[in-house]
């Protein structure tokens, strides 16, 4: 599973396209955070994201937390259909390890 953070794409539908700008925004509903931390919470894809700082983020953009998160399934195995050939996988090879002076 990955997460596609779209909180920059959101904000430049709204013509926000300075990480600054949210900062007072933020700060107007109880979210301080510094300007580092905006800007790295804009420009990187967050780990842990409190409540109220997604909440903030949808009131001041006006969209729905779905908007902002978008959940991507990584490494998803396709199923074979009846009659598909299957894919044949690289063969494993054994390997001889040899140490200097024994043969």
């Amino acid at each position: 599973m990955g997460i596609d953070w779209q909180l920059r794409i959101r904000m430049a539908e709204k013509g926000m396209f300075q990480t600054t700008e949210l900062v007072p925004l933020l700060a107007e509903r109880g979210v301080h955070l510094s300007r580092e931390q905006v800007f790295r919470l804009v420009t990187q894809t967050p780990q842990r994201l409190s409540m109220d700082t997604l909440a903030a983020l949808c009131d001041i953009l006006a969209c729905e937390p779905n908007d902002l998160i978008r959940v991507e399934v990584a490494n998803a195995e396709v199923r074979k259909t009846v009659g598909e050939q299957p894919v044949s996988r690289p063969q494993a090879r054994r390997t001889t390890i040899r140490r200097p002076g024994a043969e």
